[in-house]
């Protein structure tokens, strides 16, 4: 499957154990992850400003890096969500082709899809796995 994992999943997988850790560092392997130098960023200046961590101390960006196919999305037109970050996300998918798109923002998952990109939380996209055994 080919997947995007917002800048929120990706946070929590490094600063929490829990569900976002266990899907990011074990569940994804077999999947494509898609970013774009955007979600990057965005994600290494939310690390720094929140909780002081350089790019030195993220295994997670240098796996990223190594391991996701990087997309150079287009602005969309018109604007989906409220939020100009969150139709980054969207714009990534659709440039990457990705089926889903892991998020915890409630905006995002308030539109369920996206075209025929299907929008879930951490969890869900867990329960989908498991019932796809």
């Amino acid at each position: 499957m080919r997947l995007v994992l917002d800048t929120n999943v990706l946070i929590a997988a490094v600063v929490a154990d829990g569900v976002c850790r266990d899907l990011v560092r074990v569940r994804l392997r077999p999947h494509t992850i898609i970013t774009s130098e955007i979600l990057l960023r965005e994600l290494r200046e939310k690390l720094h400003v929140k909780f002081n961590l350089t790019a030195d101390e993220m295994p997670l960006l240098a796996m990223l890096s190594e391991r996701a196919e990087t997309v150079k999305p287009a602005k969309l037109s018109p604007p989906v969500c409220r939020d100009a970050d969150d139709d980054w996300v969207l714009a990534t998918a659709l440039a990457g082709r990705a089926e889903f798109i892991i998020t915890g923002d409630a905006d995002l998952l308030a539109l369920k899809k996206h075209g025929d990109i299907r929008i879930l939380a951490p969890r869900t996209f867990l329960e989908f796995l498991d019932r796809q055994k």
